[in-house]
């Protein structure tokens, strides 16, 4: 083999491997940092980055949301009570040249500050204005974080806190002022159910005796209205008989004897009855002169009409 040849293999070697170090490939979800001879150069977006070897280099920085879980720790309240508490931290790289040269570890530094912050925020509230606050203690702990990351180049979106927990017996005493709390409410609920009860039951009852009255007096007064046309129909047909009877009587134009004898059968019907203890003494005489008279009465009275 030549000597020439040789060297031709050595160059295209060479340029085959200074090719493969020139040649680099940033994704979409990484921004290249690019730095040349120890100095900030550039920063490459995604797709292939032309570097020079041996002066150039290239870091590749995730900018895709990132998860930053925050350990528990004991954080004391207002009112002196010690509780645990952890969170979640979401951020994002926003600007990768301060990510780079601002901050030397990202995750320990937000993990470290989220943990001095939630300390600073819970101990400014009480027991229970913390355990009643999360979307409050959220918003606060997002705010302060990402106004100290914005210069880390980050970017903090989100601030879950996963646990808030007190001693075990603040949570049994809890649990008893609750227990105490249902069932107070369970017995005015009750309270209120009897006594809304009682009303409807004295609604009805009143109700049933304003029927009851209401439908009484209505037969009151329709028995009144029947004895009323009973008495009224039979009034009618006394009337009646009687005028019958007294046309009867000056049409037929009776005798003095038969006039007597007509009221001696009603005296006879009268002293029959059951309840009767009426006694009549009966003078002949008198009798007899009495129905003459009323028989010249009967006589006077039709020829008076016939005029």
């Amino acid at each position: 083999m030549s000597g020439g040849l040789i060297l031709v293999i050595i160059v295209v070697v060479v340029l085959f491997i200074f090719t493969l170090r020139a040649v680099k490939i940033v994704h979409p979800s990484e921004k290249g940092v690019i730095e040349r001879i120890g100095k900030f150069h550039r920063i490459a977006d995604s797709g292939l980055a032309i570097i020079f070897p041996l002066i150039d280099s290239l870091r590749k920085i995730d900018i895709r949301e990132q998860v930053v879980d925050v350990p528990p720790q004991g954080v004391i309240t207002k009112d002196n009570v010690v509780v645990e508490v952890d969170a979640v931290v979401y951020y994002e790289v926003t600007d990768p040249y301060k990510y780079v040269y601002n901050i030397a570890n990202y995750y320990i530094a937000v993990t470290k500050l989220a943990q001095t912050n939630l300390r600073n925020v819970i101990g400014d509230m009480s027991l229970d204005e913390s355990l009643v606050s999360r979307e409050s203690i959220n918003s606060k702990l997002r705010l302060v974080l990402d106004e100290a990351t914005d210069k880390w180049g980050g970017r903090v979106s989100r601030v879950e806190l996963q646990r808030i927990e007190p001693p075990a017996d603040v949570t049994d005493a809890m649990h008893r002022q609750m227990k105490a709390e249902r069932d107070r409410r369970a017995m005015i609920l009750e309270a209120e159910g009897e006594k809304r009860s009682a009303i409807l039951k004295s609604e009805g009852a009143r109700e049933a005796a304003i029927q009851n009255a209401t439908g009484e007096a209505e037969a009151i007064k329709r028995v009144a209205d029947a004895e009323k046309y009973q008495k009224l129909t039979i009034a009618e047909g006394e009337a009646q008989a009687i005028n019958t009877v007294y046309k009867a009587i000056h049409e037929g134009n009776p005798t003095n004897d038969l006039i007597a004898i007509k009221y001696l059968e009603a005296l006879e019907a009268i002293s029959k009855g059951e309840a009767n203890k009426v006694f009549i003494p009966i003078e002949t005489s008198g009798i007899l002169a009495s129905l003459g008279g009323i028989g010249e009465l009967f006589k006077e009275s039709g020829s008076k009409k016939k005029e």
